[in-house]
């Protein structure tokens, strides 16, 4: 069985060039930045690369932003951001969650000031998806439930 630390996990902003990853704590809804992993192929996965940081940081689980139009249809990569949801749940045996990742990078983008650093907006995006997945599921017996 593979050890994994409660209440932390791994969020990812899957595209075709890139993957911007950050880490987070269930508890208090946070997330930072990580890393950003440049894809093999176009929307081919560095698994090996994605190994090492399950390795490292022994998530309890991971989200991945699903791209979605605002009027709630697919764009081209959303059938690949879905598929990289399934494999890395299938490669490492580990809970998988997805999540709309509607304006995350224009809100990272927003957040730092600039767009010039692809791999900075991506990390971010990455850190807001798994923000608004917290806010979405507060840990059971949390505080953070509605009245």
């Amino acid at each position: 069985m593979r050890k994994t630390v409660q209440g932390r996990w791994l969020g990812f902003d899957f595209g075709e060039r890139r993957i911007g990853v950050a880490i987070g704590q269930q508890q208090g809804g946070s997330a930072s930045p990580l890393s950003v992993l440049p894809t093999r192929n176009p929307g081919q996965p560095d698994w090996p690369a994605i190994e090492r940081l399950l390795g490292e940081w022994q998530p309890e689980g991971a989200v991945v932003g699903v791209p979605r139009r605002d009027d709630g249809s697919a764009y081209p990569v959303t059938p690949l951001a879905e598929r990289f949801a399934r494999q890395l749940h299938g490669r490492f045996q580990l809970r998988v969650e997805t999540a709309d990742e509607r304006l995350s990078s224009f809100e990272a983008s927003d957040r730092l000031g600039f767009d010039k650093c692809k791999g900075a907006v991506d990390a971010g995006a990455a850190a807001i998806i798994l923000e608004t997945w917290f806010s979405e599921h507060p840990p059971q017996g949390s505080d953070h439930a509605a009245p």
